[in-house]
């Protein structure tokens, strides 16, 4: 990825109109582009994995949704552009996806610090999650939240292995009340490894 595709500018978005004309088109390639982009992780949670594409059309969205123009465009900015891998990290957003609300919150209940638990694995190599600083997002009653945004940092050993296709790749959770881990698809894994330097 090159240096210049890791942080989005201004420049980067479509103004209103053209962003309206062309919209379609271009959430149909981010669909597409996004189903080597998501692990389920267990009963009840998908790890969506973001890049700069990935936070280009949440802004792109967002902008287009709420039509807040330039004062908005600076708080999405400074919201989605730490979401942008960095060339040594592979960074996601999980959340847990459960439609009945009593089950939600019994279920979230249970999970409280469940961000500090997430690990992406290489062969046996666990790299523990590093949670978004942005709020915290266990409260007082232990209670998570349902959306977490996580950073995995790679050292250059561990992304020389994360870049062997042949490698196993592997996310998951040690948390006690949500024992669940995942092999990542040849095609996800091909898809992460650009995310790396």
């Amino acid at each position: 990825m090159a240096i210049e595709t890791k942080k989005i500018e201004a420049s980067d978005l479509l103004d209103l109109k053209s962003y309206s004309e062309e919209r379609r088109n271009i959430r149909k390639e981010v669909v597409e582009m996004k189903k080597n982009r998501r692990v389920e992780l267990g009963p009840h949670s998908t790890l969506y994995f973001e890049n700069f594409l990935t936070m280009k059309a949440q802004v792109q969205e967002m902008l287009f949704i709420e039509k807040g123009g330039d004062e908005q465009l600076k708080d999405e900015l400074e919201a989605y552009n730490p979401l942008i891998p960095q060339g040594k990290e592979i960074v996601a957003t999980i959340m847990f996806e459960i439609d009945n609300p009593e089950t939600r919150k019994k279920i979230l209940s249970s999970l409280g610090k469940v961000e500090t638990k997430i690990y992406l694995g290489i062969n046996d190599d666990l790299i523990y999650a590093m949670p978004e600083g942005d709020v915290e997002r266990t409260d007082a009653d232990g209670k998570t939240s349902s959306v977490h945004f996580l950073h995995f940092y790679l050292n250059d050993k561990q992304i020389i292995e994360f870049k062997k296709i042949n490698n196993e790749i592997k996310f998951g959770t040690d948390h006690k009340n949500y024992l669940h881990s995942t092999i990542i698809s040849k095609g996800v894994h091909n898809s992460l490894i650009n995310d790396l330097d």
